[in-house]
């Protein structure tokens, strides 16, 4: 209980008006609120992103803040032929022969970060994460340029963006430091510009922003539930990130009418509506921790990075990096001394993580 408990300080301590709309409508499998579908069911949610004609680049969505961020046609409103293109650019980038040319990057990031767990010291191990995240996406994206600079810069603008996505007044002015935090990363990872320009800001965005979110939880997990001996099971990383959900919800609007699969019967969907659709919830989070010795069936676990032609290409990726963390940290068994929760990030996630060892 312990690890839920304090997993569960990450939505109160940072985003509590996304936790409380998350937890108020769990126990239905599509909750309509208005012109707002909440999408709890993994059937419904399923068929959201596989069935539904989504309008890609409506306001509040993903893809809506991407194209506005960056003005440009981006993997999450292209179409057709665009899309499958970038797709598979993507695809090739991060297939198992991309993450395995990428891991030397983190490997050295951690081992560097780690080592003074072992001469009996503390860590905090957002930074480390952190410049992980932006040394990985530096590598992906073929810049040179140091980690924790790409890092800051593109954690600054998911969070800016998602401040202007906040309802209340000062939006104008909140939009205004959206663009401004955009530019700047732009400038970094484009700076000769060129078509790809808006992709690189949004590979970096989404690269580093739920990296930083999910790591350090899933280590906090695995400390508080003393599940350091399943360190080498490929199942503890698929089902702490399925627990964790980096990025608990999924905002969508539908294009077209529809119909949502419900054990009850069904829920109509009317072009328009708001969908919220709550991966921690159709993945079972809210309901079993995890469990490497027997874990949720894979297309559960697959559910937090979506499904269909617009799920999350970085899969491979997250498990990958998770599995070198905790297989770093097994040895040393580490507990948590220190938690804080980040109330400025675009994603649930810590601020401070601080760890020390307690062998080795």
């Amino acid at each position: 209980m312990r690890a839920r408990a304090r997993d569960r300080r990450v939505y109160l301590g940072s985003h509590p008006l996304l936790f409380a709309l998350l937890a108020a409508g769990r126990r239905r499998p599509v909750l309509r609120l208005g012109g707002t579908l909440l999408v709890n069911d993994a059937s419904a949610y399923a068929a959201a992103l596989t069935g539904l004609a989504l309008d890609r680049t409506a306001e509040g969505t993903t893809g809506g803040a991407a194209s506005r961020l960056t003005g440009g046609d981006l993997l999450f409103d292209q179409y057709g032929d665009d899309h499958r293109r970038t797709r598979r650019g993507i695809g090739d980038a991060l297939s198992a022969a991309g993450v395995a040319r990428l891991r030397p990057v983190w490997t050295e990031v951690l081992e560097r970060g780690l080592a003074p767990l072992a001469d009996g010291g503390r860590v905090d191990l957002v930074p480390v994460v952190t410049e992980l995240a932006g040394a990985t996406t530096a590598a992906l994206l073929g810049l040179s340029l140091d980690g924790v600079t790409l890092a800051g810069a593109a954690r600054a603008a998911a969070a800016a963006a998602a401040r202007s996505h906040l309802p209340g007044p000062g939006r104008r002015r909140a939009a205004h430091r959206a663009r401004a935090a955009t530019d700047r990363l732009s400038a970094l990872v484009a700076p000769a510009g060129g078509a790809d320009a808006g992709l690189a800001v949004m590979l970096a965005v989404a690269a580093v922003n739920t990296t930083v979110a999910a790591l350090p939880r899933a280590a906090a997990w695995t400390a508080d539930a003393d599940l350091w001996g399943y360190a080498h099971s490929p199942a503890l990383p698929a089902e702490l990130l399925r627990v964790t959900a980096p990025t608990p919800l999924l905002p969508r609007v539908a294009a077209a009418a529809g119909h949502l699969p419900t054990p009850a019967g069904g829920c109509p969907v009317r072009a328009g509506d708001r969908l919220l659709l709550i991966a921690r919830h159709a993945a079972g989070a809210h309901r079993h921790d995890p469990d490497p010795a027997a874990p949720a069936p894979a297309g559960v676990a697959q559910l937090v990075f979506g499904i269909g032609p617009h799920a999350c290409p970085g899969a491979g990726l997250a498990r990958a990096q998770l599995t070198d963390l905790l297989r770093a940290l097994a040895p040393l068994r580490p507990v948590v001394v220190r938690a804080r929760a980040d109330r400025r990030a675009a994603l649930p996630g810590w601020r401070a993580l601080t760890v020390r060892a307690t062998c080795g």
